[in-house]
């Protein structure tokens, strides 16, 4: 199905005097912008005290804005409680790993264990929903704000760990079973009931792992029902689709599990803030690319996003200069606000939406950069937001086109290795993404798959690093595939639990291969590979009868395969390493490669290839030269 594409903004008319907001509306609308985000933080003037409502601002601002041919995204305001709501529930703080609670003056000072915090947020959902519903005005809702930005899923307050144990009483019925499940009998760690059990954290050294890994499942589901309480409140009053926008390197939830609850995935992409906060690269990668950010980190978010929202894809909040966050925050190299749009059309996105119209003159984000300065003179973005839009004529209908590669992310796996990483930079996620980079530098499309997709036919090669326990019936999927897949590492490494699973691991069907011994490196240490490449941070040593494939300098197997296309994966390849591999792969599975020059990426959708130039230096493809920030397009060949 194809949708169309637009620009969209967001918008925060409690901020400005009321009389500017029919020139703001008229402005965007000239600007080429379709869609306009409101009401996100709102609450204070929706409700200044309880029971009391003020919507007569907004049924203005709604009437300005939609008057002039613009389509409202309107936000439920729960990411930030009033102050009379801490004193109606002064307990509903989020309180923090050392046990300080995190108070009133900024935003998503709630905890999302708190029952009556819950239960006001389905109020306020359901009265916004009986107003305005209905009102064909309102072409979508928000539901609440990024949640887990500033580090706020996880939660250590009483609420959370009354909540947790009646979790656990319903997941394991008896407290025998949990001490079995998690090993208590380990330190005499045994419990005689639920009631015993705190929180993982002010112990002496490291938590149980089990109990660590129990708790996020925990925090996650709590997220999960925070985000259906307002979903259900809304479902029965509108028919506008329902959406929230995600973050960038957020993983202190499951995505996929809120994304089965609406119908939209959008997420916020700050290419710059991501590069210099939320990337691991050293200086010179991060030097080259200041004002352009992760050549990677934008596609990543894009095509897990697209999974999370099962085809339907947004950017909420898109990046149009400086902002405020970041350790540094430079000023995007020219055209890049562009690029990124462009990008993100051409992995899938309907809308791409600014953050913001006006730079706010005061509050935490005053440095902030939106398309207009704050005495509203056009800011640098603006004009390239007008180029985009007047450049959608001539691909006005959103598509994506299936890769033929897939990676299989998993949420818990994140959880689980910082429960345990056994080395100081194992990192889930970093893991995944080189594995998604190595790809990407090859020219190839990537789709991202939860790690219980089971319908792998479509795809000619699948990887699926550092999963680490092998959902139920993943094995079965990948015994039938027909196509290449490589699995590991670390792979299947633990059960459920957080225990070691006897037979040892990786169990693959079709291939005789144990991991006898698992280690971790030090930076500085690398274990070369026959013919180039190396293993760094992590390797396994694997016994049994699967051919070895690729081996250390020593003879170690690092990968193993089966003749019917199922290899494991027995450390983590550096760079090097990562374009044996791939290459090695795409052959095996008949893939076609375009390695490219660096800095330049390639996306296909349904009927057109995209090249994007990250790099500072103009580079050539396909017979064009391509200048930094620039964007080409051709029809994709059949």
């Amino acid at each position: 199905m194809t949708r169309p594409r637009a620009l969209g903004v967001c918008y925060y008319p409690e901020h400005w005097p009321e009389d500017i907001c029919a020139e703001d509306a008229w402005r965007m609308v000239e600007t080429g912008i379709g869609w306009v985000r409101i009401g996100e933080f709102a609450w204070s003037r929706l409700e200044p005290v309880p029971g009391t409502f003020d919507f007569d601002w907004l049924d203005r601002a709604i009437g300005t804005l939609a008057d002039a041919g613009l389509q409202i995204v309107l936000g439920t305001p729960t990411a930030t409680p009033p102050r009379w709501m801490l004193e109606r529930y002064p307990d509903m703080l989020p309180v923090d790993a050392e046990g300080r609670p995190r108070g009133f003056g900024s935003r998503r000072h709630y905890c999302f264990s708190h029952d009556g915090y819950v239960e006001e947020c389905r109020r306020i959902a359901r009265l916004l929903g009986e107003r305005y519903g209905c009102d064909p005005r309102i072409s979508a809702w928000q539901i609440d704000n990024e949640y887990d930005c500033h580090d706020t899923a996880v939660s250590y307050s009483e609420a959370a760990r009354t909540g947790f144990r009646r979790w656990l009483a319903a997941r394991y019925s008896e407290i025998g079973a949990l001490n079995a499940a998690w090993g208590n009998v380990f330190w005499s760690m045994e419990y005689g009931s639920f009631e015993e059990i705190g929180l993982p954290n002010l112990t002496v050294t490291e938590p149980n792992p089990a109990h660590v890994l129990a708790f996020r499942r925990y925090t996650s589901d709590r997220v999960v029902a925070f985000n259906r309480a307002q979903a259900e409140a809304l479902r029965g009053l509108t028919e506008a689709p329902l959406l929230h926008n995600y973050m960038g390197r957020i993983l202190g939830f499951d995505h996929f599990a809120v994304g089965a609850d609406i119908d939209i995935a959008t997420w916020d992409s700050y290419p710059l803030g991501f590069l210099l906060d939320r990337v691991d690269a050293d200086d010179a990668h991060k030097a080259r690319y200041l004002r352009q950010g992760d050549p990677d980190m934008q596609a990543f978010h894009h095509d897990l996003y697209r999974a999370v929202g099962r085809g339907r894809l947004w950017v909420m909040e898109q990046q149009p200069g400086p902002v405020n966050w970041a350790p540094w925050n430079p000023a995007p190299l020219p055209g890049m606000a562009r690029l990124w749009a462009w990008e993100a059309f051409a992995h899938g996105a309907e809308v791409v939406s600014y953050f913001r119209w006006r730079q706010a003159p005061f509050g935490q984000e005053q440095m902030h950069t939106g398309l207009l300065r704050p005495d509203s003179s056009p800011a640098p973005a603006l004009a390239e937001a007008a180029q985009v839009s007047r450049e959608l004529a001539e691909m006005p209908q959103a598509s994506s086109a299936r890769a033929p590669v897939a990676i299989l992310f998993d949420y818990a796996s994140q959880w689980a290795w910082e429960a345990q990483p056994q080395g100081a930079d194992f990192d889930y996620f970093a893991l995944v993404f080189d594995a998604y980079r190595a790809l990407r530098r090859h020219g190839l499309s990537v789709d991202i798959l939860p790690a219980d997709a089971r319908e792998l036919s479509e795809y000619r090669l699948v990887l699926a690093p550092g999963l680490a326990t092998l959902p139920s019936g993943l094995a079965a999927a990948l015994e039938g595939f027909e196509g290449v897949a490589m699995v590991g590492p670390r792979a299947g490494a633990k059960t459920a639990e957080m225990a070691t699973p006897i037979p040892l691991p990786p169990r693959l069907p079709g291939l005789d291969a144990t991991v006898a011994l698992s280690e971790s490196l030090p930076p500085s240490v690398r274990i070369a590979v026959k013919d180039g490449g190396a293993v760094q941070r992590w390797f396994e040593r694997i016994e049994g009868t699967a051919r070895h494939v690729l081996s250390a300098e020593d003879g170690a197997p690092v990968l193993v395969g089966s003749d019917a296309g199922l290899s494991y994966l027995a450390g983590w390849p550096d760079a090097a390493l990562w374009d044996r591999l791939v290459t090695r792969l795409a052959a095996a599975a008949g893939v076609p490669l375009e390695p490219l020059p660096e800095g330049l990426r390639l996306r296909e959708d349904a009927t057109h290839r995209f090249a994007f130039n990250y790099g500072p230096e103009p580079v050539e493809w396909r017979g064009r030269t391509l200048p930094p920030a620039g964007v080409a397009w051709e029809p994709r060949e059949r």
